[in-house]
């Protein structure tokens, strides 16, 4: 079994914090572009956004990763994961929440050569038909593809009215407001990012500093400041009814993304000349 510390070093990799995490599934790299889906417990709705992704044949044009944070529900069968065209998971086997898992991703991926990288939350909440618009953007030199349901052609159903005004009416304008660009749908994990600005040292992203829901609000800050090419494109968020899935508690969990976007904005996670932390 592979795990993090066997992946070579590149030119500033040495530099990197990535979470300790062991590869449990890896069957090589076939694409350019590869769909990172972090996951924790999601039991049948991770197993059917990997079936919706398989009718699209997603992995004709990217490899499927999965990053997991701890599943103990069983949902993450190795057999068949590989049955839906998985080609790659991971287990982070350090702390953190979100952002501790999608550096672990990332890190891997990056060592792997991969040219941009889509990321899709494991909950079944987004269509993945929009994946092959992201690849095409990344294609196109755009290093920052931000889903959203708010643009013309999106879609918001069943978004909890308490989250519906937080996003439109704080975070969204926050970030607007401070990175300089129009965004709409800033919480949204359905993204895709350059292999040149994830490399950019002075974006950093590998640090200690991104545990748990910080990467995201940090990134829609930073990428755009430092003058990256960044989009949103329309996509489909469907909440089921009666449940919202999500990781982030109701009153604690918001009062912590409330800081984040807080401290993104007025750049405390920014990198500092000579400090890698």
């Amino acid at each position: 079994m592979m795990t993090s510390s066997d992946i070579a070093p590149a030119t500033t990799r040495e530099t990197w914090q990535v979470p300790s995490f062991d590869t449990r599934l890896w069957l090589g790299r076939q694409h350019p572009w590869c769909v990172v889906i972090p996951v924790i417990n999601e039991g049948e709705r991770i197993k059917n956004l990997l079936t919706r992704m398989a009718m699209l044949k997603i992995d004709n044009i990217a490899d499927i990763i999965i990053i997991d944070g701890g599943t103990t529900d069983g949902s993450l069968e190795l057999q068949a994961l590989q049955a839906v065209g998985v080609r790659g998971m991971l287990v982070k086997t350090a702390p953190g929440k979100l952002s501790a898992q999608l550096r672990c991703a990332y890190a891997f991926a990056l060592d792997q050569d991969y040219e941009g990288i889509v990321t899709i939350d494991g909950n079944n909440k987004d269509d993945p038909e929009a994946i092959p618009r992201f690849i095409e953007a990344l294609k196109q030199n755009v290093d920052f593809v931000q889903a959203s349901r708010f643009v013309a052609g999106g879609v918001a159903e069943n978004t909890p009215k308490s989250r519906n005004f937080a996003i439109r009416f704080i975070h969204a304008p926050m970030l607007r407001l401070f990175s300089g660009f129009k965004w709409t749908d800033t919480t949204q994990g359905f993204r895709a990012y350059s292999r040149k600005m994830l490399l950019d040292t002075k974006v950093a992203p590998f640090r200690d500093v991104f545990m748990t829901y910080e990467l995201l609000a940090y990134l829609s800050y930073r990428t755009p400041k430092l003058g990256y090419s960044c989009v949103e494109l329309p996509t489909v968020r469907r909440y089921p009814k009666g449940e919202v899935p999500t990781k982030i508690s109701s009153i604690k969990g918001n009062i912590s993304v409330l800081s984040i976007l807080l401290k993104s904005c007025f750049g405390h996670y920014n990198i500092k000349e000579g400090n890698k932390k």
